[in-house]
Formats: C-alpha cells, structure tokens, sequence
C-alpha cells in the first residue's frame, strides 16, 4: 500500500483550526493520497475531550479524506526501533511520533507536520 503522505495529529489540528499552517496541509489532506495513523485519531480525541468539543464530525471526515491505518505489528517494531534511535537526539520525541513516523515508512509516504519532532526525519513541514 502506497500513500504519499501520513498526516500528523500536528496538521489536522491545524487545518480544523483553519489557521495558515492548516490552509498549507489542506492539499495534503484534500489530494486523496494521504494516510492518517490510527494514533493521530487517540491524540485528537484526548484533545477534544479536554476542551469539551465534540470530535465525532471530526472524525468522519479524517476517514472520508484519508485512508486510516492501523497499528499492526509491523509498525509496532519500526516504532520500537525509531523511537529508540530518535530520543537520543531529538527532545521529548515519544512513541506517537515513532508511530507516525513507522506508518509514513510502511506506506512510502512522507509525513506532513508544523511538529519539530519530525525536523530533518521523513517529513514535509508546513509553515
């Protein structure tokens, strides 16, 4: 399976807040050859969930725009060995980040984020 880009928790909160680095991931979001982890769908949850809003129409349209892909034990081991390398030398880098970052590598795509986390990694960042 091939998508050309995985969309960061970072970028949706961006593009649904309508701000400019969201009007920058919208021809990510909105090519039809994007990828979302199922990790981005927990983190944007919690979010929502702590300012009490409601994420479910949220939600549709992530599945609507973006293939969703699951964790799967193939991403899970790229995961263990990327955030292993990377928190040796990127600050609070986390497992969400080496899970997204595992998915991008799986589906050949590159990950398009504001998140500094993912600086000189496989990613496109948008300002």
């Amino acid at each position: 399976m091939n998508y050309d880009y995985v969309i960061d928790s970072y970028a949706w909160i961006e593009y649904f807040k309508g701000s400019k680095q969201g009007e920058a991931a919208s021809r990510f979001i909105e090519s039809e050859k994007a990828a979302t982890s199922v990790i981005s769908i927990a983190e944007l949850s919690e979010k929502y969930l702590k300012e009490k809003k409601d994420f479910q129409e949220r939600l549709s349209f992530m599945i609507f725009k973006t293939k969703i892909i699951n964790l799967t034990s193939d991403i899970a081991l790229e995961a263990g060995k990327l955030n292993f390398e990377n928190k040796k030398k990127i600050k609070d880098f986390g497992m969400a980040d080496a899970i997204i970052l595992a998915t991008a590598k799986l589906v050949n795509g590159k990950v398009v984020t504001g998140d500094e986390h993912f600086i000189n990694l496989n990613s496109i960042m948008i300002k």
